[in-house]
């Protein structure tokens, strides 16, 4: 019943006793500080932590992730959504305490870090093609991507997932109200867009970085991950995160690791933990798009890009050939399910 609208419901009182007793213990506790601190705050920090149970925390066991059967997808259907905005999940065997996760980073810098223009999903759709405000890539859990835009420390997970967002991109009926060339369409740009995204980490997986994209990527991140760490407050959080992945220092850490890394190593890295052949993938999107979305995608049908006929008379050859290849790029759906927003998280 976790993660459900009806486990909370059923929370008591005495669960809630039962449970600080259980895991808020001393023999559970870390403390962290820093800044303009007296001698007598820390004593009497200490002392009041001592108040804590005695008890012996017994932390549970981390769960096996689900791996999808193939590209399973989920369409939460909504009452005037504003388009269909797309994220996807797959599990990641590594963690910060991986030596090949520096690997992974500039693999993931390259293909759409968070918030950064220069990815290869953000170039491909918001910047070539307009189709939406943001598409980025994720090797960990982003805690509040919409209120950061560095990582924050202190949300550090035991298991991992590989993840795109792409957020959003038009529908359907806002197409037809812009454009009247574009009268006759059923789908918006959701299906062309989640296609577009899996060709590009198809292609890293397949053909790798060049020299050239590798150096670039690393040496950007090398610089990018001491803002990481900018305030007191970030030094402390990243320092308690590392501990919990069993490292002394991530950040001066992983970039030792980074100067240490060739291209040979990220290629590989790719190859052994991307996959897009087994994704689960949420849509939310309007209640008029959703049966005809899910019938496209179950159906594997074309999904032909489709602009207006100024903005496609501006586009180069070489990105019109590229939507003919994305348009019919093949993507190992195996099942479509459609949930009314109402009903999520029951």
């Amino acid at each position: 019943m976790q993660g459900t609208s009806t486990s909370v419901k059923a929370i008591t009182l005495d669960d809630i006793k039962q449970h600080f007793a259980n895991v808020f213990t001393k023999n559970n506790l870390t403390i962290g500080i820093v800044g303009n601190y007296s001698d007598a705050f820390l004593k009497q920090l200490t002392s009041d932590m001592t108040l804590l149970s005695e008890k012996k925390f017994a932390a549970p066991k981390s769960a096996k992730a689900n791996i999808p059967e193939g590209v399973q997808v989920e369409i939460i259907a909504k009452d005037n959504a504003f388009g269909s905005a797309i994220f996807t999940g797959t599990p990641l065997a590594i963690t910060r305490s991986s030596k090949d996760f520096a690997a992974l980073m500039v693999a993931n810098s390259y293909l759409g870090e968070h918030r950064k223009s220069y990815g290869q999903l953000y170039q491909k759709l918001r910047e070539t093609r307009s189709m939406n405000y943001g598409d980025y890539s994720y090797i960990e859990w982003y805690n509040n991507g919409g209120g950061y835009m560095l990582p924050p420390s202190g949300v550090p997970r035991s298991s991992n997932y590989f993840a795109l967002w792409i957020r959003p991109v038009q529908i359907a009926k806002q197409l037809k109200m812009q454009y009247k060339e574009l009268a006759d369409i059923k789908v918006g740009h959701a299906h062309f867009a989640l296609r577009l995204a899996v060709r590009e980490v198809d292609n890293i997986i397949r053909n790798g970085l060049s020299k050239e994209d590798f150096e670039a990527t690393r040496t950007f991140l090398r610089s990018y991950i001491k803002l990481y760490v900018q305030t007191p407050n970030e030094q402390l959080g990243y320092l308690m995160d590392s501990k919990f992945y069993g490292r002394k220092n991530f950040i001066s850490e992983v970039d030792k690791e980074l100067a240490k890394l060739t291209a040979k190593d990220v290629n590989g890295a790719v190859k052994k933990y991307w996959r897009t052949n087994n994704m689960f993938v949420t849509i939310v999107t309007d209640k008029s798009e959703a049966e005809a979305l899910a019938k496209s995608l179950k159906e594997n049908t074309p999904s032909p890009m489709t602009y207006s006929e100024a903005v496609k008379a501006g586009l180069p050859k070489e990105v019109l050939a590229e939507d003919d290849a994305v348009a019919t790029y093949k993507l190992n759906v195996k099942n479509v399910t459609i949930v009314d927003s109402k009903d999520t998280f029951k």
